[in-house]
């Protein structure tokens, strides 16, 4: 049994996703905390996180585990609400700001492939060097938006629970609240079970690949 059996993908394109996840989630974290330092919050920033440095935002088990089983996670970025002159309000932007650095992210990929096509600049180098070209913005995109769409499930402890539950009253967020590491364990079955996550998270993350085909078409249409 060879080593890349116990990849989440395989080994040859590996180095594409292990860039392409560092780039998506140092920018990810970064946009957390930076959002949170310019709304007067200085506890990420007070701890290097306002930075786009990916060892400061790497959850070295979180990363392997992506690796492994196609699904984890960056270090989470402190946020301290009460600190936010409007905290509840403040609180959604800090929490959208992540998962919309993603989709800025696909879309600039988009435009850049594109581009490159073009231009036939692309094409300019060995046969090796448009390959790798390829494969990288081909992940670049898959996972933008994979990421984006992902993030917004609102399923504790991903961005998408944060935002909802600004919106809920004080009551309901407290017994939320005291009860998410339900939701975080309810959420794990859903990624982890196969049968679960076919009929749960699946056809989201499905919805996130259509999306970015959508976009990446019409972007084409737009250089021919």
């Amino acid at each position: 049994m060879g080593f890349d059996s116990f990849l989440a993908f395989p080994l040859e394109v590996l180095p594409f996703i292990v860039l392409v996840l560092l780039i998506q989630f140092t920018v990810h974290e970064f946009a957390h905390a930076y959002a949170a330092y310019k709304f007067g919050d200085d506890t990420a920033y007070r701890e290097g996180r306002v930075s786009l440095n990916p060892m400061v935002h790497l959850d070295i088990f979180g990363f392997i585990l992506i690796l492994l089983a196609g699904f984890g996670w960056a270090k989470p970025v402190p946020v301290r609400a009460s600190r936010f002159k409007n905290p509840r309000a403040m609180s959604v932007i800090v929490s959208l700001v992540g998962p919309l650095s993603n989709l800025l992210l696909g879309i600039i990929s988009i435009f850049i492939y594109a581009l490159l096509i073009k231009t036939e600049l692309i094409f300019a180098g060995s046969a090796g060097v448009t390959s790798a070209i390829e494969v990288f913005f081909n992940y670049m995109i898959h996972f933008s938006f994979l990421l984006f769409v992902f993030n917004l499930i609102p399923l504790p402890p991903l961005d998408g629970y944060r935002i909802v539950a600004e919106f809920l009253p004080l009551q309901t967020r407290y017994k939320l609240e005291q009860n998410a590491h339900w939701g975080t364990i309810i959420f794990l079955l859903l990624v982890f079970i196969e049968p679960l996550r076919r009929y749960t998270i699946g056809p989201v993350l499905t919805f996130g690949s259509d999306l970015s085909h959508l976009i990446f078409n019409w972007v084409l249409t737009l250089f021919y």
